[in-house]
């Protein structure tokens, strides 16, 4: 078992990574809700397969089990199914002490972080990330939020679990796209943090794809530490938190334009990530020679490197929707190294458009 610490100044918590750590997550949850009734939120997809264990574990614990089983996709990440968790609360009777379980991938650890935040004005939230992208990233660090017509996550709170429980095990039922996914927000990691991480996957691409147990225990066990690290440093994204959207708002403004749900969001962020890259370039910020070795490893574990995209106005147009944007100004976080972000909120349209020509497809 490997378990990564949070310390904040209004919650800490701890996130355990541990092969079979669903079938014990009763006692898990137990240890920090002592309340008797729970809801566990899935999606259709994810309760097939786990929901039965997690559920039984969770009885045996003591806990009355109210589910809440959502339509799978990035495309039902919407006030419909936040409507439909509130709803399942409410019959359920569940008090301001009944924990909220996530049973899923981000979308479900999204939403149904979202509705514990604003049920009752906030009860207690446990992460059971079952996809990679999850587990390094969306369930650490208390965002929640779901997507409107007009970009993603533009609704959401800070709401940080009580608990994270990460089994990999579950990864060998994940689709290969999803795995990509999650190996995506991983090289994201290495590209602003950690010089030696990006290094290290390079050299074990092959066995990260064929999930070996112990490459992947560790391959999540250091993205979650940067993670946690990040979020300690800057908890409500004040700063150095907002360099953990290297990409994003390129991936964001790709997938509001494609339909949410057409290009998986750690497809995007790839994709993002070389945008940002040649941006970043083109304004003279860093070398050519980053740009390459970062499309070689996305190249290597198998990432398209270019897209349909519609015209520069429509994407402009779903860029000035990011999260980011002060004063209808585009926050661009870029690269100069590995390891070392800038953010830039003057970069010229031409170093955008060239971002964007050079993921491009045809």
């Amino acid at each position: 078992m490997a378990s990564v610490h949070i310390e904040l100044p209004q919650n800490s918590y701890a996130i355990h990574i541990e092969a079979g750590l669903l079938g014990l997550a009763g006692e898990r949850v137990r240890g920090g809700a002592p309340h008797a009734r729970c809801a566990l939120v899935s999606d259709q997809t994810v309760s097939a397969l786990y929901a039965q264990p997690t559920t039984a574990s969770l009885e045996q614990a003591g806990f009355q089990v109210s589910r809440v089983d959502l339509d799978s996709g990035e495309s039902n990440k919407n006030a419909a199914s936040i409507e439909r968790l509130y709803r399942g609360f409410l019959e359920d009777r569940l008090e301001r002490s009944s924990p909220v379980i996530a049973l899923g991938g981000g979308v479900v650890g999204d939403m149904a972080g979202f509705a514990a935040a604003t049920y009752r004005r906030g009860v207690p939230f446990v992460q059971c990330p079952t996809t990679l992208l999850a587990m390094v990233d969306s369930s650490v660090g208390g965002k929640t939020g779901f997507n409107v017509p007009e970009g993603k996550n533009l609704i959401g709170a800070f709401h940080q679990p009580a608990l994270v429980l990460i089994d990999p095990t579950v990864l060998r039922t994940l689709p290969d796209r999803e795995l990509l996914c999650g190996i995506a927000e991983c090289v994201k990691h290495a590209v602003i943090r950690e010089p030696e991480l990006f290094e290290w996957m390079k050299k074990n691409a092959q066995s990260i794809l064929e999930l070996d147990d112990a490459v992947i225990v560790e391959l999540i066990e250091r993205n979650v530490s940067i993670k946690a690290q990040v979020v300690m440093e800057d908890e409500k994204e004040h700063g150095v938190r907002a360099h953990l959207n290297f990409g994003h708002t390129f991936a964001h403004a790709i997938e509001a334009t494609a339909g949410y749900g057409k290009v998986l969001h750690g497809e995007a962020v790839a994709l993002g990530m070389l945008a940002a890259t040649r941006a970043s370039v083109e304004a003279g910020l860093c070398d050519v020679a980053l740009l390459d070795s970062l499309e070689r490893l996305l190249d290597t574990f198998g990432f398209e490197t270019a897209c349909a995209l519609p015209d520069d106005v429509i994407l402009e147009k779903a860029m000035r929707h990011d999260k980011k944007v002060i004063d209808d100004r585009v926050r661009l976080i870029l690269p100069e190294a590995l390891g070392r972000i800038t953010i830039r909120d003057d970069l010229s349209p031409s170093c955008i458009r060239a971002g964007w020509n050079h993921i491009r497809q045809g």
